[in-house]
């Protein structure tokens, strides 16, 4: 039976977290993928290879050659996944130990021990360190074990309330911010995810800024009236790889447009890594980008002054 396509390049990417240039690379060097194109000439994937390359993702971030598993067949594939392998760390790499130590009691679902081992990590390493050297590539090693189905449901569920639950917690604890910019976070319509929200909220209160949080999925027109009435010198909205990219644009020109130019609009999360800065828009797509931003926003305003 021939391969039917039905997924276009982005929607490859999309799903399998391999980029455009990896996949164009591939077919050049290896002669797989082999899309077809559809009338406009574009390149379309079957189902079957949009498998394989999700099988093939999984196995590279367990830390596999990719050159390696070519020669591989399916069936050879599968049966790697399948031994739910940790991802393959350097004993000497203690944040990548503390990951794959972390996706081991999730999947044991041991509780009380998950509890236990990330609150020794965020007081043995610092609020600000754990956050970005463990929080940031924990999120990435679960997202992409749910989507392999390595992880249920309701693991990936755990993990993100206990997430969260700490998260909370130390942002209680911290002294509330004082300073400037004034910083609103919030997502809109369609984005409930909050871990992004939560990760910087840590990092730029650490910094001395001012944080609002409005939570999740907030109207766009109420989202201009809380920056107003906040006095916000800045608008930061979240946006995780499963908000619909057709309306991310749509959606930060218009709030860009209710917004003062006075009030500087932030787009982050992994969800606008694949798009072009609109205008008046700044892109914070990783944690250390949105403390550069901080930056420039504060040395921007000493200039002007």
């Amino acid at each position: 039976m021939t391969n039917r396509p039905v997924m276009n390049i982005s929607a490859v990417e999309r799903d399998t977290g391999l980029g455009k240039d990896t996949l164009r690379v591939w077919e050049r060097r290896y002669g797989f993928p082999s899309p077809a194109r559809d009338d406009h000439g574009e390149r379309v994937y079957a189902a079957e290879q949009v498998e394989r390359l999700r099988l093939m993702k999984r196995l590279i971030d367990q830390g596999h050659r990719p050159g390696r598993l070519f020669a591989r067949s399916d069936a050879e594939l599968a049966e790697l996944c399948s031994s739910r392998r940790s991802p393959a760390v350097a004993s000497d790499d203690p944040a990548a130990c503390l990951v794959a130590r972390t996706m081991q009691l999730i999947r044991r679902h041991d509780l009380a021990e998950l509890r236990q081992t990330l609150n020794q990590a965020m007081l043995r390493l610092g609020l600000q360190r754990f956050v970005i050297e463990i929080v940031a590539p924990m999120n990435h090693a679960v997202g992409e074990a749910w989507m392999n189905g390595d992880f249920e449901v309701f693991e990936e569920h755990l993990y993100t309330e206990q997430i969260k639950s700490l998260l909370r917690q130390a942002i209680g604890s911290l002294p509330a911010g004082s300073g400037r910019p004034r910083v609103l976070l919030t997502t809109v319509p369609d984005e409930p995810h909050v871990l992004g929200l939560l990760m910087v909220e840590v990092l730029l209160t650490l910094d001395g800024a001012s944080c609002i949080s409005l939570g999740t999925q907030t109207p766009v027109f109420d989202i201009e009236r809380a920056a107003t009435a906040h006095q916000a010198d800045i608008v930061a909205l979240s946006f995780s790889g499963a908000f619909p990219g057709r309306q991310l644009a749509g959606v930060s020109s218009q709030l860009r447009q209710l917004l003062p130019a006075s009030i500087d609009l932030w787009l982050g999360g992994s969800g606008v890594q694949r798009l072009p800065a609109p205008p008046g828009v700044v892109l914070v797509s990783s944690l250390h980008e949105a403390v550069n931003a901080l930056a420039d926003w504060r040395s921007g305003r000493a200039a002007s002054n």
